[in-house]
């Protein structure tokens, strides 16, 4: 039998080497179960995509490049989260939205990730020094004091401020309550939320003074993250969603943990190395394992 077992593992070898040249990783006819968000955030494509209308109940698009399209869940926790905060806090500016990724994913300019439909910017609230709410003037870096100078940033736009402030400071209370709505929210999923560590501190001991869930927040601590491979993030959040159960089945991969407190997914058992051989052997061989031993004809039959 040991020809048997070398002969089956050569098979299956050889079959994972042509399906994965074959499917890559976007969807083809030779992979029509491909959908959806495909692959790793960096790497990987999107189907099916949902666009984030330019505006809406909370917030408005920053940019007009057509790069603002994502998974369901994606769109609808950003939706959501916008129109929670406006409602809990009348009468402020809205969620201004960078980002998410392009009609079919892959590379965009400026990204290295938002390629699957996973990634959205979210630009942050902002005060004037006294406390007034004002139009978010662009990608501006926050220090640790919570005060931003506008101009030190490239859409950093000082005309739309009153008086032609030349400092807007980081509207916690509502960047909390945003930060709240996505952890919470039953679409969101939420695998990180990239934020300058400095910033971080500040929303999170305001949750903590305001007597807010210790779970919730313990949530929050865990999915807040300053990346070590690009820049601080502290002119905005960058939302990263984890792939659903669903989406795991249809190619979605990465780009992360996949927390305890989210769905469970799928767990997919192998066949027996003997029941898989069996039904490679029934799709590629004509009349398949399970015809059994060929008859033998008799004498002159064709």
């Amino acid at each position: 039998m040991p020809s048997r077992t070398l002969f089956t593992t050569f098979l299956l070898g050889l079959v994972a080497l042509c399906c994965a040249a074959c499917v890559g990783s976007s969807p083809t006819p030779l992979a029509p179960a491909l959908r959806g968000s495909i692959g790793v955030p960096h790497h990987g494509v999107i189907t099916d995509a949902v666009e984030l209308p330019r505006q809406g109940e909370g917030y408005r698009l920053l940019r007009s490049n057509g790069i603002r399209w994502g998974t369901a869940g994606l769109v609808a926790a950003v939706q959501r989260a916008a129109a929670e905060v406006a409602r809990a806090r009348p009468g402020g500016e809205p969620l201004f939205i960078g980002d998410l990724s392009a009609r079919f994913g892959g590379a965009t300019r400026g990204h290295r990730s938002h390629r699957t439909g996973r990634d959205a910017d979210l630009l942050l609230y902002a005060l004037t020094p006294d406390g007034r709410p004002v139009r978010s003037p662009g990608f501006i870096d926050f220090g640790p004091d919570g005060l931003a100078r506008i101009g030190d940033g490239g859409d950093a736009d000082r005309t739309s401020l009153p008086g032609a402030q030349e400092y807007v400071r980081l509207d916690v209370e509502r960047t909390w309550l945003l930060v709240k709505s996505l952890v919470r929210s039953p679409d969101a999923h939420v695998q990180w939320l990239f934020f300058a560590r400095w910033l971080e501190a500040l929303v999170i001991e305001y949750a903590r003074a305001l007597g807010e869930d210790p779970e919730l927040i313990w949530y929050a601590e865990n999915v807040l993250l300053q990346p070590g491979d690009s820049t601080a993030h502290a002119d905005h959040l960058h939302l990263r969603v984890a792939c659903t159960p669903d989406e795991f089945l249809s190619g979605c991969l990465g780009g992360g943990p996949y927390w305890p407190w989210l769905p469970a997914v799928p767990q997919l058992i192998a066949p027996a190395d003997g029941d898989l051989a069996a039904a490679l052997l029934d799709d590629l061989l004509p009349g398949g394992a399970a015809a059994g031993p060929r008859a033998v004809a008799p004498d002159g039959a064709l």
